[in-house]
């Protein structure tokens, strides 16, 4: 255990890493481990010589912000028809993609817009919160712009736009390496973790678990009579299906709440009274510091049904969407109710940094679960599903929640997990912790209708750990399932710690170079204390969750 003194000095260590002088380097140099140092090199050469690689993590973030607000212009004049965008409209699976990549243009000239703002501070005043928040949105930055590529590769609209924006995601891929350069990935604990990337063994630092007196639980806030969060009195609605709330539907709750609310004023709480909310909902970035409060799962239900067969993007099929930072929900279902045979199609899509969802359950069947982008996490949770049921880009983590495979369709296997890390500096990756993994009523009836397997790679650094859980039965002894032949199977990072059940003996795991029986100080990198940075977040809060291993 680290006694308060010690974690006292490792938290401040960036703080005095950043006393010294940054040291004078040339492009080439700075560029040497970058992904793309071509590109790289290219890039920096407008800058006089000698600069540090502080100086070249902001001038790639400056250059990177410019490139997010031409590229939503561009946007712009194709959804309105000025530049050969009148074919956007042409199908809603086409206009679904190119509007994806708007939003998604917008989001990442607002996260470089934050992250110039905190880089300009200047060294010596960047903090472990200010290092993982950075490193948080540039992770992110890189995810949008993959996540608008791959929409519209898959709607096979206006190709004319994807090498541009492959273009792009190089373009922030550099941007990201740079400043996680600059930073140090030793800088914060957790957010920096490179294990299972470009580094078998890379850590965050320390390896410790959290200190004697790490709060297992914070302050109070509000569910029922109780308090899970600080909230403000005088800022609060309802939500009723009979009309005796302020609202009857929880769309127009959200967008009535105050923007940028700030957390020392307390949160906005939206009340949902028991009932079934045939809806889809956005909670847009400027609504942060927000709380719905459900009357409990299967009580306060928010369902619809949108879908990629009915030429929904996958993006644009979530029922529930967020992207406000600092948002939490409790005592809600989110489902989508497109069935298994309408494949993709998300129950919630989380974009929000840091995110709770506590006491909240997931149904649907292929890609219920979208964990999109940035630091998330889900205590005490359902969640249902068949292909990819969790899956996406966040450093998200998952602690004493149930996971249910359903039954699929005939001839697909159940898949848990679909991490999406698309580059070795990318601060993300799903860890499951004290979970349980099992079967759902359909599937236990008839368990030999479907293999199920705890996850596969969907993007060439996938990353995906499994800790202190029980693994049923239903789980395949292979544990794993390749997604195209040998892809990223020597690349991934998929990890198995002390985890029991009939389906948690690893002699028959699969034998990738990327697959890892993690020991202890393997495990402590994907806690919720080193993984999320989760210190002064989830502490703020009462929804109870454990800092470090068991």
């Amino acid at each position: 255990m680290l006694s308060s003194r010690v974690l006292l000095v490792f938290l401040l260590l960036p703080l005095a890493a950043a006393a010294a002088p940054p040291a004078s380097v040339s492009p080439a140099a700075a560029c040497r481990s970058s992904f793309y140092p071509k590109l790289c090199i290219a890039l920096l050469s407008p800058l006089r010589f000698p600069s540090n690689q502080y100086e070249y993590g902001r001038y790639s973030v400056k250059q990177a912000l410019k490139q997010a607000r031409r590229t939503a212009t561009i946007l712009d004049r194709y959804l309105s028809g000025s530049s050969g965008g009148a074919r956007a409209h042409r199908a809603v699976g086409g206009g679904g993609a190119l509007e994806d990549c708007r939003e998604l243009a917008g989001l990442n000239a607002e996260y470089l817009a934050a992250v110039q703002a905190e880089l300009g501070r200047g060294a010596r005043m960047l903090d472990a919160a200010g290092v993982g928040r950075v490193r948080a949105l540039m992770s992110a930055v890189v995810t949008n712009q993959q996540t608008c590529y791959d929409g519209l590769e898959a709607s096979r609209e206006f190709p004319e736009l994807q090498g541009a924006l492959a273009d792009q995601t190089q373009l922030y891929g550099v941007s990201l390496g740079l400043v996680t350069t600059a930073l140090g990935r030793r800088a914060v604990p957790g957010v920096g973790t490179n294990a299972g990337s470009d580094s078998r063994t890379g850590t965050t630092g320390d390896q410790s678990s959290p200190p004697k007196g790490f709060p297992a639980i914070g302050r109070i806030l509000v569910e029922g009579d109780r308090e899970i969060v600080p909230v403000n009195a005088s800022q609060s609605v309802t939500v009723a299906k009979d009309g005796s709330g302020n609202f009857t539907t929880v769309g127009d709750a959200v967008l009535s709440a105050p923007n940028d609310t700030s957390a020392d004023g307390g949160y906005f709480v939206i009340y949902i009274g028991e009932g079934v909310y045939h809806e889809n909902v956005i909670v847009p970035i400027n609504k942060k510091n927000l709380i719905l409060i459900g009357s409990g799962i299967n009580r306060t239900i928010i369902t619809s049904n949108r879908n990629v067969a009915d030429r929904w993007t996958t993006f644009n099929s979530a029922t529930f969407a967020v992207n406000a930072e600092r948002f939490i929900a409790v005592g809600i279902t989110f489902e989508n109710s497109a069935g298994p045979g309408k494949y993709q199609a998300v129950a919630v899509r989380n974009s929000g940094d840091l995110s709770i969802f506590y006491r909240c359950s997931f149904l649907g069947y292929q890609d219920t679960l979208y964990v999109h982008i940035l630091r998330q996490f889900y205590r005490d949770c359902d969640i249902y599903g068949t292909v990819d049921f969790i899956f996406g880009n966040a450093a998200s983590v998952f602690q004493d929640c149930n996971i249910y495979a359903r039954r699929p369709l005939r001839g697909q296997s159940n898949v848990v997990t679909a991490q999406g890390r698309t580059m070795p500096d990318q601060a993300t990756g799903i860890s499951i912790h004290n979970c349980t993994v099992s079967a759902a009523p359909d599937l236990a009836a008839d368990p030999r209708f479907a293999r199920t397997f705890l996850g596969r790679p969907w993007k060439e650094y996938s990353r995906t750990v499994y800790m202190q859980s029980f693994i049923d039965g239903v789980v395949d002894p292979a544990g794993w399932l390749e997604w195209n032949g040998s892809f990223a199977l020597s690349t991934l990072y998929y990890g198995e710690y002390a985890n029991y059940g009939p389906g948690a003996n690893t002699s028959c795991r699969v034998k990738w170079p990327g697959y890892s029986l993690m020991n202890s100080m393997d495990a402590l990198n994907f806690t919720v204390y080193n993984f999320t940075a989760a210190v002064p977040w989830l502490s703020s809060t009462s929804v109870p969750h454990s800092g470090g291993l068991l």
